[in-house]
This record gives structure tokens, C-alpha cells and sequence, in this order.
């Protein structure tokens, strides 16, 4: 790595990794839209390692909002909300596609807090750039 890291872009690192794991997890919608902001706003000036950070996040999270309405339409495909067929998706859904996105984020949060890059696996490969 020939790019001297700074603190600032550490924390911000970091505080992408923790806005994608509070909107698995905590406030959804509200932490999208502050990393969203983020993304935007350092996208071009952050360090390589931020922007790193940043992208992965940003993206993991629409794919991950992606899932979930895919989840919602499995549900209504297979007989609606009153169905047993919706536990069966939700069960599904949250014991393979959300726990790996949680799971993601806290590896990436700790690459984050050592200040290394992260490329979350299959889902790294895509990019807005």
C-alpha cells in the first residue's frame, strides 16, 4: 500500500462498515439514506481504503434491499402473508441471505478498524464506477 492512511479516512471507513451493519440491523432505511450520503458526497476525494469501504457498503446494502423485495415476491408467489409458505421464505431468507450480509459487515468492520481493504466476496465484483 503506497497511500499514507489517514485517521480520517479510517473512520470513515469504519463508519460506512457501521451505517451498513446498523441497516441490517437497526434502523433500516434511516442508515441507507446517511450512507448513501456518504458514498456520495466522498466518493471521488476519500483514500482508497475509504472509497473501498464506501463502495462495498453502499452496493452490499441495494443488493441486499434487492433481495429482500425478491424475498417479498416469493412470499406473495406462494399464496401471500397468510400463507405457511411465508415462513418458510422468511426462515430461508433470514438464515442464508441476511445473516451473511451481517456477517460480511463484521468482517468488514474489522478490516475497517485495521485499516485494510475489503472486497466482500461475489458481491465485491460489482461497482458503480
Amino acid at each position: 500500500m503506497n497511500e499514507t492512511i489517514d485517521n480520517n479516512d479510517t473512520q470513515l471507513a469504519v463508519m460506512a462498515e457501521g451505517l451498513f451493519l446498523a441497516n441490517l440491523l437497526l434502523l433500516p432505511g434511516v442508515c441507507f439514506a446517511w450512507l448513501t450520503y456518504l458514498y456520495f458526497k466522498h466518493r471521488t476525494t476519500a483514500s482508497a481504503l475509504a472509497r473501498s469501504h464506501l463502495e462495498q457498503t453502499f452496493v452490499a446494502s441495494i443488493i441486499g434491499g434487492i433481495l429482500l423485495v425478491i424475498a417479498n415476491l416469493a412470499i406473495l408467489w406462494l399464496g401471500g402473508y397468510q400463507s405457511a409458505n411465508t415462513w418458510m421464505v422468511l426462515i430461508l431468507y433470514f438464515t442464508t441471505v441476511h445473516s451473511t450480509l451481517v456477517l460480511l459487515g463484521i468482517v468488514g468492520l474489522a478490516k475497517a478498524m485495521a485499516g485494510a481493504e475489503f472486497r466482500y466476496p461475489i458481491i465485491g465484483r460489482f461497482s458503480f464506477n
